[in-house]
């Protein structure tokens, strides 16, 4: 009865819409290849639908949630590859990312040269804890395996850190948000908790931070592909230890050279399109942080998005962090900063990132 009831209101959506785009757009014609029919016949009325209407119809949030009500009908809750679960969208289509040797080569080429310590943690999305509630059918590889993989190409000296099971030991907790792929900040205390030491610290107690909630308005990546109005808005927090280190210096560093005063969390992203960029203000080539920490101890973090909101808490460890975005450079590394300053060199990368082709910055040298 419940399947006949969805199919009914399928159909009445999908007339709703082919209808009224008739009308404001009669002399507009769907034309629909027969590879697309072919395609539309396993992957669902709904996703034509939503592919046409994205492409075509003006107003495109509107038709886009439409297409959702379809195809949450149609397709046993999948919209536009991303699986609606009853509390958090989960990426379903994984299966698309790149191979994670380029990546695993060039991290192998700068520790090759590297005179430091080198340590990596490979941070799942909300898809590598949350993907056993997708149907196996649609999601054939999970992302403890895309991690396995990554971590069996990397030379043994580099050291590596499982953040995978610390988070699907949490999975309980609030570490991942509802309506994107990136860990919360919260999240990313958890996997600090055992990177910290094993960089050679205690960390700091999760009681002695003051957690500020500054926005319950953030929606994600995967709330962007599918404009699917009941997945609740997340929060964003910032992290504050009163009793802490400070922070002398924040200082960015572009491609060009120019130099621009940053901080820690920009509250100024709260008010634009991705506020998400509140951590360090979004991806930057380079950003040197300075404290007050008086131990002369220097770490090199290189990472993807998520390092962002875990850099905070090494700031009560190290007098000093440079923090390189592999995905904002575009010369060798070496152009920015000399690594070898740095005693430890922590790798902070998303899975989802590895088949990023800027990776092969970080194992370039500028020419002497």
């Amino acid at each position: 009865m419940k399947d006949r009831s969805n199919w009914l209101t399928a159909a009445a959506v999908s007339v709703f819409v082919i209808a009224t785009g008739t009308f404001m757009f009669g002399k507009m014609t769907m034309n629909i290849k027969s590879a697309d029919i072919r395609r539309d016949a396993s992957g669902g009325i709904g996703k034509a639908l939503q592919s046409y209407s994205a492409e075509c119809i003006a107003g495109r949030k509107g038709w886009i949630s439409a297409g959702s009500m379809i195809s949450d009908a149609i397709r046993g809750n999948t919209v536009n590859g991303v699986y609606v679960s009853d509390n958090r969208l989960i990426d379903a289509d994984i299966s698309k990312r790149g191979s994670s040797a380029g990546c695993a080569g060039s991290i192998n080429g700068f520790a090759g040269w590297y005179d430091g310590a080198v340590y990596i943690a490979a941070v799942p999305t909300s898809s590598g804890v949350y993907g056993d509630t997708v149907p196996s059918y649609i999601m054939k590889t999970t992302e403890k395996q895309q991690i396995d993989s990554f971590y069996s190409q990397l030379d043994t000296s580099i050291r590596r850190i499982d953040a995978y099971n610390i988070l699907k030991m949490m999975s309980d907790e609030h570490i991942y948000f509802s309506s994107d792929t990136k860990w919360t900040m919260y999240g990313a205390y958890c996997v600090y908790r055992t990177v910290i030491q094993k960089l050679g610290f205690q960390p700091v107690s999760y009681d002695k931070y003051n957690i500020r909630h500054v926005t319950g308005e953030y929606r994600g990546d995967l709330y962007s592909r599918t404009l699917y109005m009941k997945c609740e808005p997340d929060i964003l927090d910032i992290y504050e230890y009163p009793e802490g280190t400070k922070v002398t210096s924040c200082v960015s560093y572009s491609n060009d050279g120019k130099v621009s005063v940053c901080s820690l969390y920009d509250t100024d992203a709260l008010g634009s399109e991705d506020m998400y960029d509140l951590y360090l203000g979004g991806e930057k080539p380079l950003v040197r942080i300075r404290t007050d920490v008086n131990n002369d101890r220097r770490l090199l973090v290189i990472g993807s998005r998520c390092a962002a909101s875990f850099v905070p808490f090494l700031t009560q460890h190290y007098s000093e962090i440079a923090v390189i975005s592999p995905e904002a450079m575009n010369k060798p590394i070496t152009s920015l900063l000399e690594p070898n300053d740095y005693e430890q060199t922590l790798f902070l990368i998303g899975i989802d990132s590895v088949e990023s082709e800027n990776f092969k910055f970080i194992e370039m040298r500028e020419l002497s």
